[in-house]
């Protein structure tokens, strides 16, 4: 069928302006890849996330009819009364479009009862994903290079967005490289050109995570628009800050210095879901070891309704479940009156000179005691994540769950893990992601993983049928990591 005639300019602005104000000092959940799968989201509305966005989505991809990106769209069912987003990458104001056609009809098949997503409220555009696999192909922060082109990339897509009533918002970052930080230019072209909201993530593509996120900049941009450097007609398009933010005293903190709109969290979120219960009740929130395995297990329990709890369910799930822990591991109290001045020595980007006060995200912080059970839930082995999810999957209660990691806690099993005989390299891996260093860094311990291979026993040698049966597997797995690698970056905060 054809496309809708656009809205009237009266009905459109009426629209975004009561868009703008449900986004307004609200703390909105990142589109997290991976992390970011309908289950988690779930979870994240429980403790009162009220917007967040699905997984990122390649365009092309959704187009050509495949079914992982479609499932990307699906919406949680506590999600229904909060709003919820899309994140799109592309590169063509046609492709665009004609994805967030697919998107709003996807979303409509619920209303008449043919299965369909289950309705979305805004779609944002990604501008900010550093990978090579996304920036060869011209997408994500490589858009950043061309204020001009991008902005009629907006324009374009703003448009198409506005047929179906719905904003567009773009999510940037500070600029591409770090010689070339124009996201004050950036930021006047999306209001000029249609976008409903601009959220920026406090770091150059190039910077990756290597340093703070620049909040005195994010502020910066806020200014301009109150000041008059925008156009005021432009002006009120909500400006949402991301970076760094753990703690609801950070995000606070970070909401009147700069005076942004609202601010999104990624990291802190996957660390701690709880972070929006914090926010919205302005405390701190330090669950038991209890409760917090009863959180945790409700996320099996969500990933069992979502997947299913039978073997494929399990499989499915489990590229999900123990990748969680990589981040719940490393939950630690951090209570305001003991952190909470902190915070402004971290807002510096520049703040070398203080290097012992990085944002809370950044720092290694091990506590001095733990019992059995809470050095269980903060290893950081991959293997140890596994047991922990095998647990959480097999117990049929709270009290049953606590039972098994008790025991888990106290087995040979993982007082050999402790010891180092199994699954380091895999720790140390983790170590360089949630540390957020290169892979190519000096200190990315490869040395390490090398010494821990010379102490293993030699394996027996395969047959030819082996070695191509092995090299098979590995391609296919290069392949998928290579896409799955694409679409990290720009979305994991």
């Amino acid at each position: 069928p054809p496309p809708p005639p656009p809205p009237s300019s009266s009905s459109s602005s009426s629209s975004s302006s009561t868009f703008a104000s449900r986004l307004r000092g609200k703390m909105i959940l990142a589109p997290l890849t991976r992390g970011g799968n309908l289950p988690y989201r779930r979870l994240c509305s429980d403790f009162g996330c009220d917007v967040s966005l699905g997984e990122m989505v390649y365009a092309r991809s959704l187009l050509g009819g495949d079914r992982i990106e479609r499932a990307r769209l699906r919406r949680a069912p506590n999600e229904r009364a909060s709003l919820f987003g899309v994140q799109i990458a592309t590169n063509d104001v046609e492709e665009g479009t004609s994805a967030i056609d697919l998107i709003v009809r996807e979303a409509n098949k619920k209303e008449s009862g043919a299965g369909g997503t289950g309705g979305v409220d805004f779609v944002d555009l990604n501008c900010g994903c550093p990978i090579y696999e996304a920036t060869r192909r011209g997408l994500g922060s490589a858009l950043l290079r061309s204020p001009d082109r991008l902005g009629r990339l907006i324009g374009g897509l703003a448009d198409g967005a506005a047929r179906h009533d719905m904003p567009l918002t773009v999510k940037i970052r500070l600029g591409c490289e770090d010689d070339n930080i124009n996201v004050r230019e950036v930021v006047r072209t999306a209001r000029e050109n249609g976008a409903a909201a601009v959220t920026i993530h406090g770091r150059t593509a190039r910077q990756r995570y290597s340093k703070s996120a620049d909040w005195d900049l994010i502020g910066q941009v806020v200014r301009d628009g109150r000041d008059g450097r925008d156009d005021d007609e432009n002006s009120n398009v909500p400006i949402i800050g991301n970076g760094d933010i753990l703690t609801h005293y950070e995000a606070k903190a970070r909401m009147d210095e700069t005076g942004v709109d609202a601010v999104m969290v990624g990291r802190g979120a996957l660390i701690k879901p709880w972070i929006f219960k914090e926010f919205r009740d302005g405390r701190d929130y330090d669950p038991s070891i209890e409760e917090r395995i009863s959180i945790y297990r409700t996320l099996g329990c969500y990933m069992k309704d979502h997947f299913g709890d039978d073997d494929r369910g399990r499989k499915k799930s489990f590229y999900f479940f123990p990748w969680h822990f990589e981040f719940l591991c490393r939950y630690m109290p951090l209570p305001e009156e003991l952190y909470g001045a902190d915070v402004d020595v971290a807002a510096d980007a520049d703040a070398d000179a203080d290097a012992s006060k990085p944002p809370l995200i950044q720092r290694r912080m091990i506590p001095d005691q733990q019992t059995p059970l809470e050095t269980l839930l903060s290893h950081r082995s991959g293997t140890v994540h596994e047991l922990i999810a095998a647990r959480l999957w097999e117990s049929d209660s709270d009290a049953h769950a606590i039972d098994l990691l008790s025991k888990l806690a106290e087995s040979d099993e993982f007082q050999r893990l402790q010891a180092g005989t199994s699954g380091e390299g895999e720790e140390e891996d983790e170590v360089e992601e949630l540390a957020n260093i290169p892979s190519g860094d000096s200190r990315s311990g490869g040395g390490r993983r090398r010494s821990n291979r010379r102490g293993r026993n030699p394996k027996p040698k395969r047959t030819p049928e082996e070695i191509v049966a092995v090299r098979a597997e590995r391609a296919a797995k290069k392949a998928r990591l290579a896409l799955e690698a694409s679409r990290q970056g720009g979305n994991d905060e």
